[in-house]
């Protein structure tokens, strides 16, 4: 690729936009673009379909042909839009806005796009990921106002559901000898697909057509279906009891999205399902057996701090209540949190708690009454008491919480705590879990500890084991990016232990992330996926748990970039 040399002479306003700072860029202020490397936008991007849309004409705006509009329009829903929105009024990312845009002007948005920054903005241009000509293109459609892509109902909806065994036609018990609980739902990122594998044997049961980059895996309350997510918005819906499981159902719920969950309360068990859009701004409840579209909701509304009206506040997360048959729903732009009551679709009833910006994932409480989830440009852990229905605490904490699900456990001079790591820096935050026995420590920050630095997604643990596992995926050092931390949950002070799951892999060439651990149902077993170029090796790689030793490596050349992991009984448990 010809690289592209900017003028220098006229960008003096680049040099202070792009000043070298020291550290992690994931250390930047808010409205920096935190945490973003490009290794990040490979986990996160979604190829947001932009569908047919005419050329935007914007006063002081550089002018464009409609084929370039067309190819910018494409490049930025794959590339941009997860971080940025869909209508460029920021998030994880910087508002890119014309008022912004205009006044940067074309060159510094092709240094920009080209090179990227510190602050985490990717390097499209020297990365290999835009050439010239779509550096130069992408410059001037950002200084024109977004396009909006169309808005996705019930009749879109209904064109892409199929029922493809129906439900009288599925077996009512496991055609097959492998034990469900203990299967893995391991998403193939880029080649859209899930892999089944038997955590017994290590076989590969299945590989499965999904959506793009599935986002999560998600068991029924009975663990016979699995349902998971693409960010294209594409849900399916997985029979377990099939000899092999196989797509029954499938639904397209909008264009970009990231979260689906299924009803868990007593009396309600696998009967709704719900999934979760970031374009358009909604939610969908469907038939738990089917898909079949029911109610579609907008999340469009009044930010909790400023009160602004915000048009694109996307659903980041949503978890069932075991309390009460109520959805819990996270909206990403606004900080607020939905309690969605589906006992009557009819009569909808939802409660609204006002939380705190940007709503992002969280995990369960070991008692399973207290829903922890990151509000992660706020630096803050949103305390949901989901028998009360009430926010029970906004806890602060360090920069960029970024939970996954979290991890429970019993702390020898805490009692139970709930940990998240982070995007922002090396720590890993205790927040006590557990008012009637330690209230004094609870929804406070009890301890907190040094990992192997920033860039971590995903800490694990399980009521059966003494360790608690944190990867590092988006640290900028391939030697962490590669390994994983493991402390002694009865010694804290004694620190880490290293294991190097990439070199235990020897997948050869290549980023090789090491990404999430997750263990088998007996908790005996924590499983990575060792993540690298959808063209070169990637593996799992198996440790026993006890002895941290390695016990697996699975290859398979239709492993293609494997990313989550979703054991069904952890999962459909809640067991983490």
């Amino acid at each position: 690729m010809k690289e592209f040399k900017p003028n220098w002479s006229r960008l003096l306003p680049v040099a202070a936009a792009l000043t070298f700072s020291t550290g992690l860029a994931f250390a930047q202020e808010k409205t920096d673009h935190p945490g973003v490397t490009p290794g990040e936008m490979a986990y996160k991007g979604a190829p947001t379909e932009a569908g047919d849309m005419k050329r935007v004409i914007t006063p002081g705006a550089p002018d464009m042909t409609q084929a370039e509009f067309d190819m910018a329009t494409k490049l930025y829903f794959e590339r941009c839009a997860g971080c940025h929105g869909v209508l460029r009024k920021g998030a994880t990312g910087k508002p890119l806005t014309p008022d912004i845009t205009q006044e940067r002007g074309t060159d510094f948005l092709k240094v920009l796009i080209n090179y990227g920054s510190p602050a985490g903005m990717p390097n499209w241009g020297t990365s290999g990921d835009f050439n010239e000509e779509q550096i130069d293109i992408m410059a001037r459609f950002l200084q024109h106002d977004p396009p909006q892509p169309p808005e996705w109902g019930m009749a879109d909806m209904k064109e892409t559901w199929k029922v493809l065994v129906p439900e009288k036609d599925r077996p009512k018990k496991p055609q097959h000898d492998y034990k469900v609980d203990n299967i893995f739902a391991v998403t193939l990122r880029d080649s859209g697909e899930v892999a089944l594998i038997d955590g017994d044997s290590k076989d590969i049961i299945a590989i499965l057509k999904t959506g793009y980059a599935v986002h999560i895996s998600r068991p029924s309350h009975s663990g016979r279906y699995v349902y998971t997510i693409g960010r294209d918005a594409k849900v399916d819906m997985i029979d377990m009891y099939m000899s092999p499981p196989q797509v029954v159902a499938t639904i397209k719920i909008g264009l970009e999205a990231r979260s689906v969950e299924t009803s868990k309360f007593k009396g309600y068990e696998d009967k709704i399902a719900i999934a979760g859009a970031y374009w358009p701004p909604q939610y969908v409840l469907m038939d738990g057996a089917t898909l079949e579209p029911k109610k579609i909701v907008s999340t469009r509304g009044y930010t909790v701090d400023t009160q602004e009206y915000h048009p694109e506040p996307r659903v980041a997360a949503i978890v069932a209540s075991h309390e009460h048959p109520e959805f819990i729903v996270n909206v990403k732009e606004t900080g607020k949190i939905l309690l969605v009551n589906y006992s009557d679709l009819e009569a909808l009833n939802v409660t609204t708690l006002e939380a705190a910006r940007f709503l992002h994932d969280g995990g369960w409480d070991a008692s399973k009454r207290y829903f922890l989830t990151a509000a992660n440009q706020s630096d803050k852990i949103a305390v949901v008491d989901a028998k009360d229905r009430e926010i029970e605490a906004l806890v602060d904490v360090t920069k960029i919480p970024h939970p996954g699900r979290g991890a429970n456990i019993n702390d020898p001079e805490y009692g139970p705590v709930w940990v998240t790591s982070a995007l922002g820096n090396e720590n890993m935050t205790f927040i006590g879990t557990d008012p009637k026995k330690h209230p004094k420590h609870a929804w406070k920050v009890v301890r907190t500890l040094k990992a192997q630095g920033g860039g971590s997604l995903f800490v694990k643990t399980h009521p059966k084991s003494k360790n608690l596992w944190v990867d590092n995926t988006l640290h900028p050092d391939a030697n962490v990016s590669q390994s994983v931390a493991v402390y002694d949950i009865n010694n804290f002070d004694a620190g880490y232990e290293v294991l190097p799951i990439a070199e235990w892999a020897d997948v050869g060439e290549g980023p090789a992330r090491v990404v999430q651990p997750e263990y088998n149902a007996a908790g005996d077993e924590v499983w990575f996926s060792v993540w690298n170029g959808q063209e070169q090796v990637s593996a799992i790689v198996v440790v026993d748990d006890k002895t941290r030793k390695l016990k697996k490596v699975i290859k398979d050349k239709r492993l293609i970039t494997p990313t989550g992991k979703f054991n069904v009984y952890n999962t459909r448990k809640d067991v983490y």
